[in-house]
């Protein structure tokens, strides 16, 4: 056995629905526009980009439930709803005929923002790390296995504050699907089980507020409800 001058952190894992079995998440990708925001994307016809890709650390993977602390060093944070998909098998090069196979289920998410650090980031061409990798900035329904619903391809994608709409669009609108989204990732970088996939969010991103109550979901997938905390 290796000795640790330390204790290893544990896992992360996540809940499934209908089973005391978690599954562990080994890396988190998010994809950045994958839906269009304003009425120049969604002409019929235009060529859209792949979407640019960032990281987050596997331990900012979090339950969607009960209530987050409101971030460090922000003053526009943000959420982002989003499908997310969970690997079951490692890849590299994937066909996109091939995607689905690598996908073990789907849950919903949010992809967490500190708006603020990230403008700041796009104006002096910086990473995004400061903006998007921070304690808790992904939290994750429970998940649920493609064995038992199948790879879902339409259904509303929503989220509200304080009862408010704020973000609607359907699966559907996607600009690359998922299984394009992984064949694609799968080129830059060798995909494993565990990895974690955000999938880009609708137009209708504003800021929390301390307080704020956040519903999100994926119809005929999950959907989840938490509190944002003190400051």
């Amino acid at each position: 056995m290796t000795a640790l001058v330390f204790p290893a952190a544990a896992a992360t894992t996540l809940a499934i629905v209908g089973t005391a079995l978690r599954f562990p998440v080994r890396r988190v990708f998010c994809m950045g526009r994958n839906y269009a925001w304003t009425e120049a994307e969604r002409q019929p016809g235009t060529q859209h980009a792949f979407p640019a890709f960032f990281m987050k650390p596997a331990d900012a993977v979090v339950p969607a439930a009960g209530c987050l602390a409101y971030p460090r060093l922000s003053a526009d944070f943000c959420p982002e709803i989003e499908l997310v998909v969970a690997l079951g098998k490692d890849g590299a090069d994937i066909a996109p005929q091939d995607a689905h196979g690598h996908v073990w289920g789907y849950g919903a998410g949010l992809d967490l923002t500190r708006r603020d650090l990230q403008a700041q980031a796009k104006q002096q061409g910086l990473p995004w790390e400061a903006a998007k990798a921070f304690d808790a900035s992904a939290p994750v329904s429970a998940l649920l296995p493609a064995s038992a619903i199948g790879h879902p391809q339409a259904g509303a994608i929503w989220l509200k504050v304080n009862g408010q709409e704020r973000q609607r669009a359907d699966l559907a609108d996607q600009l690359w699907s998922v299984p394009d989204l992984i064949s694609t990732l799968s080129r830059a970088v060798t995909l494993r089980a565990g990895d974690l996939l955000f999938t880009g969010t609708p137009a209708g991103v504003a800021a929390l507020q301390p307080g704020d109550v956040v519903e999100g979901g994926i119809d005929g997938l999950q959907h989840f409800s938490l509190s944002i905390g003190s400051r």
